[in-house]
């Protein structure tokens, strides 16, 4: 067989299969360089301090949870809250739903929450030119011990919840569907 061919062959194959594991070869935006910028304004968003009434970071969980991860073959830019609330998920979400549009987010899907939640609120907005995601959402037990973190005790009774903005590092657009 010809070079050339087997040179196609071999680049077919690899571009095929990195596509079928979500992983791109030409992907030049793979890891978190250069984020720290995107990261300090995702974690400076007022929406991330702007809770309902009574609810309270847990105990380890006082401030914003900032960063950049890479590890599915492109890079994401987060911020996240956590927050326990003694009321009920139904005041949770229409907080939110008052909230989140006044600091200019666009409610995005809305779909039954998954097995276990009963807040499952996503809303966009750009961010410094960057298309972003904010996802409001139930915590329950199963999500703390299936990330190995310990599960606070405040969040126990009432309604816990997280809120977390999220970005493609690369500022590629991103929706409430991602």
């Amino acid at each position: 067989m010809p070079i050339r061919t087997r040179t196609t062959l071999l680049l077919t194959l690899a571009l095929t299969a990195g596509g079928l594991t979500g992983c791109s070869a030409l992907a030049g935006y793979g890891d978190c360089e250069g984020s720290e910028d995107r990261v300090r304004a995702l974690g400076a968003l007022a929406i991330l301090d702007t809770p309902p009434g009574k609810a309270t970071p847990p105990r380890g969980y006082e401030k914003v949870d900032a960063g950049c991860w890479d590890d599915s073959g492109d890079a994401w830019v987060y911020a996240n809250r956590t927050y326990a609330f003694p009321g009920t998920p139904e005041e949770v979400l229409r907080h939110y739903r008052t909230a989140a549009p006044r600091d200019g987010w666009r409610p995005g899907r809305t779909r039954p929450p998954a097995h276990g939640e009963t807040i499952d609120l996503c809303f966009t907005r750009e961010v410094d030119g960057t298309p972003t995601v904010l996802t409001v959402h139930s915590l329950t037990r199963e999500s703390f011990t299936s990330a190995g973190d310990p599960f606070p005790p405040e969040l126990a009774t009432g309604s816990g919840f997280g809120v977390e903005a999220t970005a493609d590092a690369s500022g590629a657009a991103t929706d409430c569907e991602s």
